[in-house]
């Protein structure tokens, strides 16, 4: 089979005019980014506020294998068998990162004949989005770092200096680090940190903002650091409000491309799900379920992370109501975790999926299973997967997406319609944002996660009672956990028992509107692999890109 970056420059792109003609925008309501790339304006979402709201469907999958399991690919593929089946479909996912792009993960554009296109600047540059975000956040440090320099009107204490700076590249060397030495004029000594650009608060603030004004509001709450009486000095205490918000004037915009079948294809913000919320802008949500009969979305990594804070974090601030799940399965996501290699791991692993079939049955939403299947896949392995699922009255649908494009997805998405006409969703968040923070993070990791307790450092206790005493303790929460196991482990597999959850610390992301445990030994940057993805990709003399 050709490679992704071969099917993809095979693809004749139609023009983004006339995929914007399809999704039913206007040309007043978008602006070409090139031939193939469109910024829709806000406006469009705006004059269509009164339009009934299509079916929204959310993909998510099992844990995952680091390689990933497919959620995006499956999302571009159900999308678009559901438009070969005569559907109005649209489709939202994330940005890609340069981390994991340049790292271990690669690109994140789907694969095979369930590509968004053109991939390769989706996957680079792309509209600038994350160098805009990138941008603001760095100003704010630098606003901050300048106010100490002249005088600190506020008396910040440089302990607890809040703001990290950001970078869109994977590197570890930055996680702690010195800044303001060589002497007076060069600013004022202290700690600090850097972020990757999708664990920024700003990207998490522009993903959950609705407008201009709601963006401007959640960046003036951004809390940078504390005076030496624990006041918290915010970016509108800065001054840096107005700035910032016109950095990311054109960010906040949706991105429209295509999948290779030339389905309509929303590509907005880019926050990770172990780190922050993991979904797509709500801005893109709310405009795709204006324009859509039928609009799919993915959430980042597992249901006890993505789908998660989907539920409980995005859907309470964009009043979404969820229609249906799909949960991606792979057989190599349960062998992993089944321990092994073989039938007898696959049928183990089985316990991972049933933790993530009951996480899901807390939200009262009906469900499909996506069994993503790879060329290694035996179809005895398969057939042990359905017998499972029927066992369990859950439908389930073998796809081949990857190699099939919308053909390979036809059944999934007829079994899907079906599921949607015959089973209402009675969608509810798992908790209520005015219960006490440690009954929320309980709630989370005994329920999603199946620990036994959790345990607080004493870094973590003193967060606690600071969230208290600052009026935070009614935020939802966004745990900070490892993608790869249920705990905060990422050596224990499969569906552990017994287990407890260790919260560092709580960070404070008061723009965005949440609360951030942090578990485990999670870091907000991640660092590169022995061999990083960065040394396949190359570019020839005639400007064309390999490796990606």
């Amino acid at each position: 089979m050709k490679s992704d970056s071969e099917i993809a420059q095979a693809v004749t792109l139609k023009p983004i005019q006339d995929i914007a003609a399809k999704a039913g925008l206007q040309p007043e309501e978008y602006i070409s980014w090139g031939n193939y790339k469109a910024k829709i304006y806000l406006s469009a979402l705006e004059k269509r506020t009164n339009h009934p709201n299509g079916k929204l469907i959310l993909v998510t999958s099992m844990t995952p294998t680091p390689q990933g399991e497919g959620k995006t690919t499956v999302t571009i593929g159900l999308t678009q068998a559901l438009a070969r089946l005569g559907k109005k479909t649209m489709l939202a996912i994330r940005e890609p990162s340069l981390g994991p792009i340049m790292g271990k993960k690669g690109g994140a554009t789907g694969g095979g004949y369930s590509q968004v296109v053109p991939n390769i600047d989706i996957n680079l540059h792309f509209t600038g989005d994350m160098h805009a975000i990138t941008s603001a956040h760095n100003l704010l440090a630098s606003l901050l770092d300048n106010h100490i320099h002249h005088g600190d009107a506020y008396h910040i204490d440089p302990r607890y200096i809040v703001w990290p700076r950001v970078l869109d590249i994977s590197d570890r060397s930055l996680r702690h680090t010195v800044i303001g030495l060589g002497g007076p004029t060069d600013g004022v000594p202290h700690e600090t940190r850097f972020s990757i650009t999708p664990a920024s608060e700003v990207m998490a603030v522009l993903c959950l903002s609705k407008n201009y004004q709601d963006l401007k509001k959640r960046l003036a709450r951004i809390i940078v650091a504390y005076t030496y009486n624990d006041k918290p000095v915010t970016a509108g205490d800065l001054q840096a409000v107005g700035a910032m918000a016109a950095i990311l004037k054109d960010a906040m915009l949706p991105n429209l491309v295509q999948t290779i079948e030339g389905v309509p294809a929303l590509v907005h913000g880019g926050p990770f799900a172990n780190i922050a919320h993991g979904t797509n802008s709500l801005i893109a949500t709310l405009l795709g379920l204006k324009l859509a009969d039928y609009f799919v979305t993915e959430a980042g990594f597992g249901s006890d992370l993505g789908a998660e804070k989907f539920f409980d974090i995005v859907c309470p601030i964009g009043q979404l109501h969820p229609n249906a799940v799909v949960l991606v399965v792979s057989v190599r996501a349960l062998k992993q975790n089944g321990y092994g290699t073989n039938l007898t791991a696959v049928k183990k692993g089985l316990e991972n999926l049933e933790k993530h079939l009951e996480n899901i049955s807390y939200y009262h939403i009906p469900l499909i299973i996506a069994i993503n299947r790879f060329k290694d896949d035996t179809e005895e392995e398969l057939t042990c997967i359905e017998h499972y699922c029927a066992s369990k009255n859950i439908p389930t649908a073998v796809v081949s997406v990857h190699t099939e494009g919308g053909e390979g997805g036809i059944e999934l998405a007829g079994k899907l319609i079906s599921l949607l006409h015959n089973s209402r969703s009675d969608f509810r968040p798992l908790y209520n944002h005015e219960l006490p923070v440690k009954e929320k993070i309980d709630i989370i990791a005994k329920k999603i996660y199946g620990a036994e307790r959790v345990v607080y450092t004493v870094t973590a206790e003193k967060d606690l009672r600071l969230c208290q005493q600052l009026g935070l303790d009614t935020l939802p929460i966004c745990i900070a956990k490892t993608p790869y196991s249920l705990s905060d482990d990422p050596l224990l597999l499969g569906r552990p028992q017994g287990f407890k959850i260790t919260v560092r610390e709580i960070g404070f992301s008061t723009g965005a509107g949440f609360l951030v445990p942090m578990t485990g030994k999670i870091t907000t940057m991640p660092g590169l692999p022995a061999q990083p993805m960065s040394v396949f990709i190359d570019i020839d003399d005639t400007g064309s890109i390999t490796g990606l």
